[in-house]
């Protein structure tokens, strides 16, 4: 499984670091460092700065991402309310803040390459970057091994 991530990574040119990767049985990828919501959004966080995209399991039973609904910089978000979307061929889904703050960066990249929600959505495919007002809220996510846990539970009731 590690030689698998490895060589996605490197195709991908993402960080190749297998200890970064936790999988579950249905081999969407998780990253071990960052959190989740149960909306499938999952953040990265670094101070009082986080990284915000939706999560391989998403982009994976979205099919392929079409159009990025993106907010603009100095929007404020709120953890668990809606700042954005994802249009796919087969759905529209929105795309829920899981922190609160000021929305310091979009990735602007995606109006025109949106396909990399789909292609790195860990990496080159993150939505936006927000200066968090409560940091406390991140420790109501989950860790990589519970959203892992949650979405084997929610493949197994579909």
């Amino acid at each position: 499984m590690a030689l698998w991530a490895s060589r996605a990574a490197s195709y991908l040119k993402i960080s190749s670091s297998a200890s970064s990767f936790y999988f579950y049985r249905g081999f969407s990828s998780v990253m071990k460092d960052f959190k989740y919501a149960d909306s499938h959004e999952w953040v990265n966080v670094e101070g009082n700065s986080a990284t915000i995209g939706i999560t391989d399991h998403a982009q994976d039973h979205l099919g392929d991402v079409v159009y990025v609904e993106l907010p603009d910089v100095g929007t404020n978000v709120i953890k668990g309310k809606n700042f954005g979307a994802v249009e796919s061929v087969k759905a529209t889904s929105d795309i829920y803040s899981p922190v609160s703050g000021e929305v310091v960066e979009v990735n602007s990249e995606l109006n025109s390459s949106p396909g990399l929600v789909n292609a790195s959505p860990y990496d080159k495919g993150w939505i936006i970057k927000v200066q968090m007002s409560d940091a406390g809220e991140v420790s109501s996510l989950m860790d990589s091994s519970q959203y892992s846990k949650f979405c084997e539970d929610e493949d197994a009731k579909h």
